[in-house]
């Protein structure tokens, strides 16, 4: 039974789909939480997620999904429908990076945090590709681009300004900006470039979409 504020699932592929969509959320998380881990530097959105963590004392991934969830909230001007890909990656991804966080310390060694910052961006890059080619919906951040893109401004003036102010809040409140910062931006584009289409379900998307959260800025976490 489909819900009327839900986009119709696609039928085809769908056990393929859900299984993709799910390994990938998860994934992101894992990812998101190791660069977390690294201490060298976040994407510009958790930059934003750990800045509010640090002066709140709710975890991360938390604020990842309250985050999520107020941007959902202004999907509704914009008339954005979600996916179910789009409320799970609101919730899942969350989730999984405070598990991850709860249970796994920081290294402290330099050599072990460089690789969890490159081991994080490449399993990232891969969890990008399994749930965005599920094809079964953007993750809210992306959808707001996009709704704002439509209704003038390019999606990159649109993508750039939206990830300079979280970056900045971000920063000012606390987050981690540094190296792991800068590695992200310039790698989890052409990761994503690779594996979306890599990894496109049935007539699930060819091509990198243009807004992914993670392309070529930032994450939807």
């Amino acid at each position: 039974m489909s819900l009327p504020f839900i986009a119709p699932i696609p039928r085809n592929h769908l056990p393929r789909r859900l299984i993709q969509l799910y390994l990938g959320l998860i994934g992101f998380g894992v990812g998101a939480a190791l660069l977390v881990l690294s201490g060298l530097g976040l994407d510009p959105w958790d930059v934003f997620h750990q800045g509010l963590a640090r002066h709140t004392g709710i975890p991360l991934g938390t604020w990842a999904i309250v985050v999520g969830a107020a941007v959902l909230i202004l999907w509704i001007p914009l008339r954005q429908q979600p996916g179910i890909g789009t409320i799970s990656n609101a919730v899942v991804i969350g989730l999984v990076i405070n598990a991850v966080l709860g249970n796994v310390p920081a290294p402290s060694a330099l050599p072990l945090r460089v690789a969890c910052l490159v081991l994080g961006v490449l399993i990232t890059g891969a969890a990008t590709g399994l749930y965005i080619g599920a094809g079964l919906g953007t993750g809210p951040r992306d959808g707001l681009m996009m709704g704002i893109s439509r209704r003038g401004p390019s999606i990159r003036v649109t993508r750039t300004s939206i990830e300079l102010t979280v970056l900045i809040t971000g920063w000012l409140l606390g987050g981690t900006v540094g190296i792991g910062t800068v590695v992200y931006a310039l790698s989890i584009g052409p990761l994503a470039h690779y594996f979306i289409p890599l990894l496109a379900v049935g007539d699930g998307p060819a091509a990198p979409l243009p807004a992914v959260d993670v392309v070529p800025q930032c994450v939807d976490a």
